[in-house]
């Protein structure tokens, strides 16, 4: 028997490993089911930035565009319509997965409601319950961003029976808001005679850009270079400890009764942003029994060349509450970075989402013309 790969190692620890990419070529190709297959991938995440470089590139979409162009003159529905397709061929490839394995689990591919909606509850919510009612795939996240005015839309969309990945959560204290809402939800499921074991989640933490925004004001204040590249690793370490109290006790134990999953905590961004850090630091970190880790092609590629495997997830947790106090000493307002990331993390979307869209508008004037 091969030797099995750091990838799949990760399984033994409880982790699955899934890829924060998707593409037309991709799929086309035979690519996504070679990792599937060959290297233990058990999901796929997208979002806005993800098919803004996707259709940007090549002409792997040239023809459907042309082709619906005739029929739909809006960018975002034929933007929609494009990414749907992607969404519905690779939820094809990882039924396997979804099937085999315990539901609730893995197999998934999530596709992002429109971010400039972020702030909007009644038009995230809505949006999202087309997405599910037009791909159609059991195996299909929607993403809804983790905004106050997200968590209504997340609790609603649950309580309707639809599997929601979380997405842009930062603070600690919005994790909580989120776990929350995701287990009010599945009360009002089971409340109105619906199903629970239908219904699956995840809680996507982004991991890299808070010690961006650490570091950057740690360099700001000066002479703490020792704090640097801590607080992400810390944070989600902390999440994971909320995550293992907030789905235990007798509220969890009931649905769980009636065959509900937990939220899984998902690290997201884990691509290392400093050359100055190892490449698969936040892979290696935060490897523990029911997450996610989602990884762009770079650390997939770093990591099963040279990632270690081993439980670090729940360990130093001492420690982890430390980076938090030596933080503080130094100044920096954990609040504010949360708060900030969340804030920007919005626009960086909502930015890609135009380019995406003025994009589609240009290429389809030019396959209509030429």
């Amino acid at each position: 028997m091969a030797e099995k790969t750091p990838l799949q190692r990760l399984a033994d620890e409880g982790q699955s490993p899934w890829i924060d990419y998707l593409s037309r070529d991709l799929i086309e190709t035979g690519e996504l089911a070679r990792l599937v297959s060959k290297h233990g991938i058990k999901g796929v995440t997208s979002n806005p930035t993800i098919f803004q470089k996707a259709i940007s590139s090549g002409s792997a979409y040239d023809e459907q565009i042309a082709e619906l162009a005739q029929e739909i003159h809006d960018p975002k529905e034929l933007f929609i319509r494009l990414a749907e397709r992607d969404v519905m061929n690779a939820c094809d490839v990882l039924c396997d997965v979804w099937e085999k394995g315990e539901r609730g689990r893995d197999g998934y591919v999530s596709i992002e409601v429109d971010p400039t909606l972020a702030f909007d509850t009644e038009a995230t919510y809505d949006e999202a319950m087309r997405l599910h009612a037009e791909i159609d795939k059991e195996n299909l996240y929607v993403k809804i961003p983790a905004t106050k005015q997200g968590l209504p839309a997340i609790e609603d969309a649950i309580a309707k029976g639809k599997s929601i990945n979380v997405t842009l959560i930062f603070s600690l204290q919005r994790y909580t808001e989120v776990a929350e809402a995701y287990v009010r939800g599945l009360e009002r499921l089971v409340a109105a005679g619906g199903d629970p074991s239908t219904v699956a989640s995840v809680a996507s933490f982004f991991v890299s850009r808070v010690d961006t925004e650490a570091d950057k004001r740690l360099d700001e204040i000066g002479g703490r270079d020792k704090l640097k590249g801590k607080l992400a690793i810390a944070n989600a370490k902390l999440a994971y400890a909320r995550y293992l109290v907030l789905f235990s006790g007798e509220r969890w134990d009931f649905l769980a009764g009636k065959g509900a999953s937990p939220q899984r905590c998902l690290w997201a961004s884990t691509s290392t942003k400093n050359p100055d850090y190892r490449d698969v630091m936040y892979v290696e970190e935060l490897v523990g029994p029911d997450t996610v880790d989602t990884m762009p092609q770079e650390t997939i590629d770093a990591f099963e060349d040279h990632g270690k495997v081993a439980r670090t997830l729940d360990r130093d947790l001492e420690a982890a509450h430390k980076v938090f106090e030596d933080l503080a000493a130094a100044g920096v307002d954990y609040d504010d970075v949360v708060d900030t990331l969340e804030r920007e993390g919005v626009q960086k979307f909502a930015d890609s989402f135009a380019e995406l869209i003025e994009g589609l508008r240009g290429k389809t004037g030019e396959l209509v013309a030429a």
